[in-house]
């Protein structure tokens, strides 16, 4: 007799907590269980747009340092217009399994200093490459004091990561007459920005190589293989003149948007009296 007395009161007991429980789930926390039910139904976190969809997102990184004069600026600011509203550039485009590219324009120099030239724009064809190519040609020309490629990486990483687009590849274009002298190590930020997931090409320009005896003792093309690119199928196009300007950033652009690389120059394995590399850190 006595245990079913005991058993009838742990029944009682456990009902007792049970009620308890589910009263102060349902009357002491009403908010929260407001604020978890949209979770689950709301479909705006997880939504997927297809027009946003991209075969690449491209940030072209332009140099406008000092070293740069007007003239040099009007041949690069002529030579990017050339190759992005060029026949090259749009079929390239075209072949891509989304056909459609995100593109911005940035001019830079020293720590901080990053003008967005072109917001970010979908190029698909001969129309929207035009509008995109006019904004660059129509900006007011800047120049500033100092080189940081470190800094420029850094904000180009950023523009990627904070754009509207799905890219299935994301590549920083940049360009410049100089070595890193300010902002930090360039390979350490390099190194940073590919592990996020993006590929650094390099479009050193070296037109100045035959006047400026600091530019060729120092191989600029070979800084930038060193020091600068990065991520894969990277690769540098080297500018050595004018005139070659505009084809370099055409063979560029198209190499990027179709995904292709140089083919190396040597074998992987050279002898120790091959090339010496680059002491990237001579200017940081």
């Amino acid at each position: 007799m006595r245990l079913d007395k005991m058993t009838k009161l742990c029944a009682q007991t456990v009902s007792a907590i049970l009620s308890l429980f589910c009263a102060a789930i349902i009357f002491a926390a009403p908010s929260a269980a407001r604020d978890f039910r949209p979770v689950l139904t709301s479909s705006t976190a997880y939504s997927y747009d297809p027009a946003k969809e991209v075969d690449v997102e491209l940030v072209l990184a332009v140099d406008i340092s000092q070293s740069m004069d007007t003239e040099e600026q009007e041949v690069q600011r002529a030579g990017y217009v050339a190759a992005l509203t060029s026949s090259e550039f749009l079929d390239a485009i075209q072949v891509g399994p989304i056909g459609r590219v995100a593109v911005t324009y940035m001019e830079w120099g020293g720590v901080d200093e990053h003008f967005i030239v072109a917001e970010w724009t979908v190029i698909q064809d001969a129309s929207s490459a035009s509008h995109f190519a006019s904004k660059i040609a129509e900006a007011p020309l800047r120049q500033v004091q100092r080189t940081s490629i470190a800094s420029a990486l850094e904000k180009s990483v950023q523009l990627v990561q904070g754009n509207e687009y799905t890219g299935l590849r994301q590549v920083i274009d940049i360009s410049g007459d100089g070595p890193n002298n300010q902002g930090g190590s360039v390979t350490e930020m390099r190194d940073r920005m590919i592990a996020a997931g993006v590929t650094i090409n390099g479009l050193p320009l070296m037109m100045k190589s035959n006047k400026n005896t600091w530019q060729a003792m120092l191989h600029l093309d070979h800084y930038y293989e060193d020091c600068v690119i990065g991520g894969p199928g990277s690769f540098a196009i080297p500018v050595r003149s004018q005139e070659g300007f505009a084809d370099a950033i055409r063979m560029k652009l198209v190499m990027e948007i179709a995904g292709l690389h140089l083919p190396k120059p040597a074998p992987l394995v050279q002898k120790a009296s091959g090339r010496e590399r680059i002491r990237c850190d001579l200017f940081d």
